[in-house]
């Protein structure tokens, strides 16, 4: 395939389903070679891929454990060589806006359940952006893109608004961290919630489907340093900056 990331190699963490894979689809038609990694089967979406005529490489990866997500990035670099972009997407999501019963609150909220929506989201950002911002320094070039909310409505989102305002934070100070290695960091927001497939038929008819979000990260992955550090959205196809 050829296209505007032609040759350009990207991971995409939580990519089975939804975002993660509305995002593969997009980035392998533009070019890129495409690193598929997710906790459930991604057979479906590698068949997808390769009817696109994409290079796709799987990974099984929880984004919570720092030595699979270190042998994950192993993994990408033995099988392409170099890795240009990293979509952190994996993340435990509330869902309310499908319906879906809302989470405790605070007072009631196990520890373990608070624990593993931020250790997902704000960890699992964290460790695979560690492990693979090496690669991006050392070839002076890269994008990692992180997500930023779209799925809390309501008083009993604590933890899930707290990992996304922490990797929106994550974001700034890690783009100021290799500003001068030339590799940018951006966090997309996608407007709101997203019903993927999974989402009960009545929150699909209702809510904007993944690929709402058209060829975002595409963008996201071309954006040049001057975005480093902000939060984009896109707005009649471009790329615009979110006020703090």
């Amino acid at each position: 395939m050829a296209g505007v990331l032609d040759g350009k190699v990207a991971i995409v963490t939580g990519a089975a389903m939804g975002i993660g894979r509305h995002a593969a689809h997009t980035l392998a038609r533009a070019g890129a070679r495409v690193a598929v990694a997710d906790i459930s089967d991604l057979g479906k979406l590698a068949g997808e891929l390769g009817e696109l005529g994409a290079d796709v490489l799987t990974v099984e990866a929880d984004v919570q454990n720092e030595a699979r997500v270190k042998a994950m990035v192993d993994q990408v670099v033995s099988h392409f060589g170099r890795i240009d972009i990293l979509l952190n997407n994996a993340g435990i999501v509330t869902h309310f806006n499908w319906g879906i019963p809302r989470w405790p609150r605070i007072t009631d909220m196990s520890k373990e359940q608070w624990d593993k929506v931020i250790q997902t989201n704000l960890g699992g950002t964290f460790l695979c952006t560690k492990h693979v911002l090496p690669h991006l320094e050392a070839q002076r070039s890269g994008h990692v893109i992180s997500m930023h909310g779209g799925g809390a409505v309501g008083s009993t989102a604590t933890a899930y608004s707290v990992s996304k305002d922490a990797i929106r934070t994550f974001t700034r100070f890690a783009a100021g961290e290799v500003r001068d290695s030339e590799v940018c960091v951006v966090c997309v927001a996608p407007g709101g919630a997203i019903a993927t497939e999974n989402a009960p038929e009545e929150a699909r008819q209702r809510l904007p489907a993944p690929d709402s979000l058209e060829n975002v990260f595409v963008l996201a992955a071309q954006a040049g340093m001057e975005l480093s550090g902000e939060v984009v959205q896109l707005k009649d196809g471009k790329l615009i900056t979110l006020p703090w």
